[in-house]
This record gives structure tokens, sequence and C-alpha cells, in this order.
């Protein structure tokens, strides 16, 4: 094998080790070429870039680099992650190549040619210890590149499935239901009491009132998500939970999904208790509806390999554009938006989706979850 596939074999060893060993995935920068670059949030350095052609001069390193920094400033931005580090390994440097390589915590640089010189790296020895094992092969010249693109390909597929049953779309049962209780319950206040707008018939029914919340009638922290103040009220969380529950309910599984929903009108309820006036009726669904849209935005950053950044893009605006109508519009409970978003990304971190299993992430998430509830509760009935 002459010394250019012996280059093309090395490079797809190199490939084969992060993209089956350390699951990282391939992503797609247009205008690029020349360049894999490979993803995996999970792992120290988020990116990892091989460079396939030459890099002749310090020039060309420098313009390197500046392209690599302005591209991964664009995904920081998008991605709203300041903590996207960046690792590097060029495999072919020409004679002229003098610069002396400076390391930092964002961004290291690799010069590996072969196999040694990869293995010899520092950087290498102490991130990625395993990776001698993991470009071992009995294969060797063109049944190893055989073997490679035959593993690549298989992980690709084994993801494509896991995420295609993952979002195929299925009846939303629960999301049928939880319109079906709250049109009902609307229903009864009018049969059993004074209408949706009448204060006593919306205590008698389980709105928050802070006193008798705090007096032992907890079950108005969710009884509250139940209830609609006026027609346009249910109309529009019914319609919104309409165009958002089936997503979730299919991103995770029906068990979840109803986690997540009640775990978020109750965290909204929370924040209304801390942060309303005393003296204030609340009800309505809104917290359980931000916290769909805050697992959209976990589901959003967590997928970007096979969503791009479509969710973020789409979800955050809404988000964002909501809340500013939260803080300025009377009438609106602020507190149950910003309470329900940030219960909908802690809760659905600590399930993670129907097939997720990152322990380290369900940890992280748990923790979260369970700090952000304690404070609350401790806010709200111990302060």
């Amino acid at each position: 094998m002459n010394e250019h596939n012996q280059k093309d074999l090395f490079v797809m060893k190199v490939i084969h080790y992060f993209m089956t060993k350390k699951n990282y995935s391939p992503i797609i920068i247009k205008g690029i070429e020349n360049e894999i670059w490979l993803d995996n949030p999970k792992e120290e350095f988020r990116i990892i870039r091989i460079i396939t052609k030459s890099i002749y001069n310090d020039e060309q390193f420098e313009f390197d680099t500046f392209k690599m920094k302005n591209i991964i400033s664009q995904i920081r931005r998008k991605t709203l992650n300041p903590f996207v580090d960046v690792l590097t390994i060029y495999t072919s440097v020409g004679d002229n190549f003098n610069k002396k390589i400076e390391n930092n915590k964002k961004y290291k640089y690799i010069v590996a040619s072969n196999e040694e010189e990869l293995l010899n790296n520092e950087i290498i020895k102490k991130y990625y210890k395993d990776i001698e094992e993991g470009l071992k092969f009995e294969e060797d010249g063109f049944p190893l590149l055989g073997k490679i693109a035959t593993d690549i390909g298989k992980k690709n597929i084994e993801e494509n499935v896991r995420y295609n049953d993952m979002f195929q779309p299925k009846k939303p049962y629960i999301t049928y239901l939880l319109i079906i209780v709250n049109v009902i319950i609307f229903v009864l206040m009018y049969i059993f009491g004074n209408g949706s707008e009448d204060n006593n018939t919306l205590v008698k029914f389980g709105a928050i009132v802070p006193e008798l919340v705090r007096s032992g009638e907890y079950y108005r922290l969710i009884t509250n998500a139940f209830l609609h103040i006026g027609i346009l009220h249910l109309i529009f969380n019914m319609y919104s939970l309409f165009i958002l529950g089936p997503n979730i309910e299919h991103l995770f599984g029906k068990g979840k999904y109803i986690c997540i929903y009640l775990f978020s009108a109750i965290m909204g309820s929370l924040f209304t208790l801390v942060l309303q006036g005393s003296n204030t009726i609340s009800a309505g669904a809104s917290g359980a509806i931000f916290g769909l849209l805050g697992s959209l935005l976990y589901v959003g950053y967590n997928y970007k390999g096979y969503f791009g950044n479509r969710i973020i893009g789409q979800v955050l605006p809404v988000v964002i554009i909501n809340l500013i109508i939260s803080f300025t519009m009377p009438g609106i409970s602020w507190s149950a938006h910003v309470g329900g978003l940030l219960g909908g990304i802690a809760v659905s971190y600590m399930l993670g989706t129907g097939d997720e299993k990152d322990n380290y992430k369900r940890i992280t998430g748990l923790i979260f979850t369970l700090v952000l509830t304690g404070f609350m509760v401790w806010m709200a009935f111990f302060k």
C-alpha cells in the first residue's frame, strides 16, 4: 500500500475510533472541504476536527484557526453553549510550517501524520488512554478499509433506526386525555359553580390561594393547572397543548410525558407562590405548557445531530416572546411561565427521552431537579 493509501488508512482508523469507541457523530459544515468534524457533547472535547489537507506554512495555519474559531463562535451562539472545546488533528504539515502551536483550554492542536506520532502526543495520552487498543485491527490494507467502512456504516444505521423509532409518530392519547380533562373541569365550573371567572368557584375547584396552600391545602399546587379563567384562556392553553403535547409524548414516552407535565405544573405553582402577591388567585395550565417548551429545548440541544438547530431556532423565539408578553401584560402569571420552563428543562434532563441511557446526564438532571424543588419549597413554606 503506497504512502497516500497509508495516510487514508490512518485517518479512517482515527475516525473509526472516535465514532465507534467514543460515540462521536459526524456533522456537516457548509463550505468545508478536506476536514472531518465530529461532535459529542459528553466528551472533554465537544468537537474533534481531523484535517486531511496539508498545512504548508504558518499563514495557512493562521487562516485555518481563524476560520475554525468563527465557525465555533456560530455554534456557541446557536446552541447557547459557551463551553464548546475543540481538538484539531492535523494529519499533514509542510516543511515551511515552523509555528509553535499554543494550546489553551478551548482550543488544542495536534500534528500527527501516523499512529506513532498520535499515540505519543501528550494530549492524546491524557484524554484518550484507550486509543492504542482502539486502533488495533486484525485486518490490514484494503480489507481493513472495508471493515472500517462497514463498522461506521453499521453505527450510522443503528443510530438512524434508533432515532426513527423514537420520532415515529404515535397516537398522542395522553395529550387528548389532558385536553378532555381540562375541558370537562371547565364545564363543571359552570354546572356546580358560578363559572370560570368567579373567584369563589375558582377557590372551590382548587385554584392557588397562597394562604390556603400554606395552611396545608397542598393539592392546589396541581389542581390549579386544570382550571382556566375564561373561555379564551382555556382555548389558548388547550391549543398550545394540542400543538406541543404530541411531540413530547412521542419523544419521551407516555409515562415520562405525564411526569414532565405535572412536575412543570407544580414548579410553576411554586414560583407563583413565591413571586406573586399573597392576595392573588392563580389558575391555568401555563406552567405545564412552558414545561413542554423547556423539554423541546432539551431535545433541540441534545439531538442537534438529528435535527440540526431547527428546534432551538423555532422554540427559543416562541419562549422569549411569550416571556416578554408575560412580564408586560397585566393578569398573566409570568412566575408560572418561568417556573414551568425551568421545571421542564430540569425534569427532562433527569428523565431523558424514551431510549436514553446516559447515566451522567440523568444524575446531573436529578441533582438539579432536587435542588430546584428543595429551594422553591423552602422559599414557599419556610422562609
